[in-house]
């Protein structure tokens, strides 16, 4: 799998169309490795759109909710905070530290984080 050209078609074929254009969302997308963070099992379909299982009953977003999501929670430049609770794979969480603000990124999940963190 080429990683590089899967993230492309990802932010192309399922981001754009969705009205997730805010170029800093656009720009952590393309940075930050979705293939790291989903388990070794499913890394051929990190980029597909549905939602990826995780340990503990949990999953991952369809990358176009996390899109939106993420161009929806901008935060106001008076912020400098950010909480993010349920963590799951830690992938919203390194999206939000992608962004300019907020200067401080407070993420929390109630069970241990996984280990391929």
């Amino acid at each position: 799998m080429n990683a590089e050209l899967a993230r492309r078609n990802m932010i192309q074929n399922q981001i754009r169309p969705w009205e997730a254009l805010d170029p800093e969302v656009l720009g952590s997308l393309s940075i930050v490795k979705r293939e790291h963070v989903v388990p070794a099992a499913y890394r051929n379909l990190a980029f597909a759109d549905f939602e990826i299982p995780l340990p503990c009953g949990q999953h991952t977003l369809a990358p176009k909710i996390e899109a939106c999501i993420l161009q929806a929670a901008a935060p106001p430049l008076s912020r400098a905070y950010t909480l993010e609770i349920g963590a799951g794979s830690g992938y919203m969480a390194a999206l939000l530290a992608q962004r300019p603000l907020p200067r401080s990124l407070y993420s929390q999940q109630r069970r241990a984080l996984p280990a391929w963190l």
